[in-house]
């Protein structure tokens, strides 16, 4: 099988690329050399099956970052049929050194300029066919957001496939007297192929930064877009989970119950009150997920992210982290694990490990589950948003305090630079797209560490036999009093403390724990959980599902980012303790105030 290498600069449209290719096809896979995981995707092209590898952004080949590493390692121990180089054709000055390198490795590759579309509105004229003589490279001008010139382009990159022979692994050696004639050399292409006004006119971009980059209002615009988008989230999701969990409950009653009604009442109960409830209650808020990364992806894919992390760079140096720590902050709030593999582009380990360490506090996609279950069953329509958004601010009060702290043992001194891309909003097939993906994510996760866990708090919530389910006498209700002396001073119960229990192994389990363990779902988990608790311990128990020791996946990657175990442990000590005393100075200090 055919490989072929997708490989260019952080913001030139790769992803887009890729995604428009592979549609939905993409799955992760490992590689030879490669101490991270790639996306790749396997497809028709020339008349063979094809895959193809999306590799990380990076700007040299030369360079130092974690990033830079992996697709030298990658090109090293992988033969490679053909190298698709996707560059920016806005900033083709600075673009074109990647492809100058490549040329000087020897490997078979085509030239795509995207973002062709602006280029031309700005004034840039390339000419494609002169840029690709002087390259080597086959070249063509497209724009993957739209589509247009990729079926050209598609079949230039099929002709040179068919022609193309596997080049067997490389031995990259860093020579930078090379890369300053490359630079001398790269300006005279430039010269000879590409025309742009000596001064463009004031752009939209332009004029939307004078208002989201404005020193004293770009902070409060950004928090209340933040705001705005959880109160949208709510707002439109609430509804729509509602309406999931009333088919999974019209599906189980007028379908499960009588096709299993003949089973044995031991066997009907794990099959009913264990497996299907508990994955039934978290896959209702499949919705409520999918709106949320909709929103981020316009969020992100805007452009607007850039400028967040622009804004919070001088109140982040402060804590001795940077913008870029923002950014892998904000991606936290989709999943914790991509987010720390985004923090190889930093150089300095100090500023790495610092990152690494705050970035599970951010209100990932599961926990959000929790919240929208707790808000909704505790507080009135017009309270929820707010206490979500009282949530994600905890998020960077936790960043704070631990930055503080720990900012000393890992210091770093590594210069901040940031490019700001021009403002662009997503299209609908992209966001579609996007929301699919997250959509296949969860559902790979329930088939997982979801299905796992329901059937294990079934057990504990069962055994021995002959107790009643969810008793004092079963195996979880002697787990939740056995925890109960610690979790108790914040107002956890022991039901709740056996579903945190679970939370360990993956936040999605919280709420299918609480389903099974009440013997509940939907709406009457809701109204039975109401009755148990107040709004107090609610918020109290929220605050502890924020804070405290992050799911296996993240602690395993935190373990793999950082190859250290005394960091690995700190990781998973540092937001427990920090959750057990926000939990409990919160919970004391409300019943104090008589709340």
């Amino acid at each position: 099988m055919k490989r072929i290498a997708l490989i260019g600069m952080p913001n030139a449209g790769k992803s887009t690329l890729f995604n428009r290719m592979s549609g939905a096809s993409a799955k992760v896979a490992n590689w030879p050399g490669v101490t991270v995981d790639l996306l790749a995707s396997k497809l028709l092209m020339a008349g063979e099956m094809v895959e193809i590898v999306d590799l990380p952004g990076i700007y040299d080949f030369h360079g130092f970052s974690d990033d830079e590493q992996v697709v030298r390692h990658f090109l090293c121990n992988n033969s490679i049929d053909l190298v698709i180089l996707v560059a920016n054709a806005t900033q083709i000055e600075r673009q074109l050194t990647l492809a100058l390198q490549l040329q000087t490795l020897g490997l078979p590759a085509v030239l795509l300029l995207n973002m062709a579309d602006e280029a031309k509105k700005l004034g840039i004229k390339i000419d494609e066919q002169k840029l690709g003589k002087e390259l080597g490279y086959p070249t063509a001008l497209l724009s993957a957001k739209y589509g247009e010139g990729y079926n050209e382009a598609y079949q230039i990159i099929e002709s040179e496939l068919k022609k193309s022979k596997a080049v067997p692994t490389l031995t990259l050696e860093e020579d930078f007297a090379v890369d300053q004639q490359l630079e001398d050399k790269l300006e005279k292409i430039v010269r000879h192929s590409v025309s742009a006004p000596i001064q463009t006119s004031k752009t939209l971009t332009e004029k939307i930064d004078h208002i989201t980059l404005h020193p004293f209002l770009g902070l409060p615009l950004f928090f209340m877009t933040m705001y705005l988008m959880f109160e949208a989230v709510y707002t439109i999701g609430a509804p729509l989970q509602d309406g999931m969990a009333w088919i999974l409950e019209a599906f189980r009653d007028a379908i499960l119950v009588p096709l299993l009604s003949s089973l044995p009442p031991l066997l009907y109960s794990f099959l009913i009150d264990g497996v299907f409830d508990g994955v039934a209650t978290v896959a209702s808020f499949v919705p409520v997920i999918v709106l949320f990364f909709l929103f981020m992806a316009i969020i992100e894919d805007s452009g607007y992210l850039s400028r967040a992390a622009f804004l919070m760079d001088a109140l982040m140096s402060k804590l001795g982290l940077d913008g870029r720590s923002f950014v892998m902050l904000l991606m936290g709030f989709g999943c914790n694990v991509p987010a720390l593999m985004g923090t190889r582009t930093m150089r300095s380990r100090g500023l790495r490990l610092l990152t690494m360490l705050v970035i599970p506090f951010s209100l990932c996609s599961a926990r959000l589950q929790v919240f929208v279950f707790m808000t909704t069953a505790l507080f009135t329509p017009d309270q929820a948003p707010l206490v979500l958004f009282s949530l994600y601010l905890m998020t960077f009060v936790s960043v704070i305090v631990t930055s503080l702290l720990f900012k000393g043992r890992y210091n770093s001194n590594e210069p901040f630079a940031l490019e700001l891309p021009p403002y662009r909003f997503p299209t609908g097939p992209q966001m579609v797209l996007r929301g699919w993906h997250e959509v296949k994510h969860f559902l790979r996760r329930a088939t997982k560490f979801i299905t796992i866990g329901v059937v294990l708090v079934w057990f504990l919530t069962n055994m021995p036999f002959g107790v009643e389910p969810a008793s004092p006498e079963s195996w979880s209700g002697w787990l939740g009093e056995f925890m109960s002396p610690v979790l108790s001073s914040a107002g956890i119960n022991p039901e709740l403390t056996v579903a945190l229990i679970f939370g360990f192994v993956a936040k999605e389990i919280v709420i299918g724990a609480l389903a099974v363990i009440y013997g509940l779902e939907g709406s009457s988990l809701m109204q039975g959980i109401a009755q148990q608790i107040d709004w107090v311990q609610a918020y109290s128990f929220m605050l502890f599902t924020l804070l405290y020791t992050p799911c296996l996946a993240t602690i395993a990657t935190l373990r793999s980012e950082a190859k250290s175990a005394w960091y690995s442990v700190l990781a998973v000590a540092w937001p427990l303790s920090l959750a057990w005393v926000v939990s409990t100075v919160f919970y004391q200090t409300a019943r104090f105030l008589g709340y």
